[in-house]
């Protein structure tokens, strides 16, 4: 699809709701204007194999071989693996699909081998035919923690095993202090032609918060010459997907667009809502734009995309 736009885009984004508005953008956006950030503090390592869960669904939405149904994984998967594991007694709680499995030995391998996760993910991309660039926030570890009722969980046990059923009492980002945020991030947030950076409606707590706690980047975010645009994942006080709205209410945040603006407040110039939410518009401390930001159809990704990129001088 051919745009009109110039300029260069950065997208933050992780989970099902980031995925859908990269897509979106990638289709409005040429390769070399848009830049995709995903958090990396849900990686984790399972049957001795790295997973990087939002990278790998950001590329499969991208190349447009993502599971829609599950929200995760490939479209048309097998899980013979998985059964064999269940017979023999081995731990099937995280669900790996037979195709989904070459991504995650292949990362594991080139990774053991001195690559970089950066690197990774660009040969990979490269495979998949996605032309647009995927980054991780960071080559560093980091790794999210919820602390809850029944103790402190890594993100996939709350997530997955436990099903998100613990009272969250503190989301934790380990090691994020000690993490570099990606070159590729802080050298386009330096870059002139730099004119947007949109924040995709993914969770706060556990897909853009780990990004924002990088030493350093929400200063280069600030100072950068680009307008930064949140995009709410609320609708109606819920999220279409996860667990965004059950947490904020376990810690006492208000599950509206005050608090997500409030959330940003040191980064965001504007607030995206969506047209069901526009009571809230006049209780909102920073610009707000409202449209619709349901996105059920290719269509919808497209148009909320759009949507975007014609409120920015791009």
């Amino acid at each position: 699809m051919k745009n009109s736009y110039s300029g260069k885009v950065l997208a933050l984004c992780g989970g099902v709701g980031g995925a859908k508005l990269a897509w979106g953008l990638a289709q409005m956006l040429a390769p070399k204007q848009l830049t995709i950030a995903v958090n990396t503090g849900d990686d984790f390592e399972h049957f001795g194999l790295h997973i990087s869960p939002d990278i790998d669904t950001v590329m499969y939405t991208l190349a447009g071989i993502n599971n829609s149904e599950l929200g995760w994984g490939l479209a048309g998967e097998s899980w013979q693996c998985m059964e064999a594991m269940t017979a023999l007694g081995g731990d099937s709680w995280f669900r790996l699909g037979d195709r989904d499995m070459a991504t995650h030995l292949l990362r594991t391998q080139w990774l053991a081998q001195g690559k970089s996760l950066s690197e990774v993910t660009a040969h990979l991309c490269e495979r998949l035919n996605i032309a647009h660039t995927v980054v991780p926030m960071s080559d560093d570890s980091v790794r999210t923690w919820v602390d809850t009722d029944e103790g402190i969980l890594p993100f996939q046990h709350y997530f997955v095993r436990a099903q998100c059923a613990p009272v969250a009492k503190a989301v934790l980002y380990a090691d994020a202090e000690n993490a570099k945020p990606n070159p590729a991030i802080l050298a386009l947030l330096n870059e002139q032609n730099l004119r947007t950076i949109i924040i995709c409606p993914s969770n706060p707590l556990l897909s853009i918060g780990p990004i924002l706690a990088l030493p350093g980047l929400p200063e280069a975010i600030k100072n950068s010459k680009a307008k930064v645009f949140v995009v709410s994942p609320l609708i109606k006080g819920q999220a279409l997907k996860g667990p965004t709205a059950k947490m904020m209410r376990e810690l006492a945040i208000p599950t509206d667009s005050t608090a997500i603006a409030a959330f940003y407040a040191e980064v965001a110039d504007v607030l995206i809502i969506d047209e069901s939410d526009a009571n809230d518009a006049d209780r909102i401390p920073i610009a707000t734009y409202i449209c619709k930001t349901l996105m059920k159809t290719d269509a919808d990704k497209i148009a909320l995309a759009r949507e975007i990129l014609a409120r920015t001088r791009i």
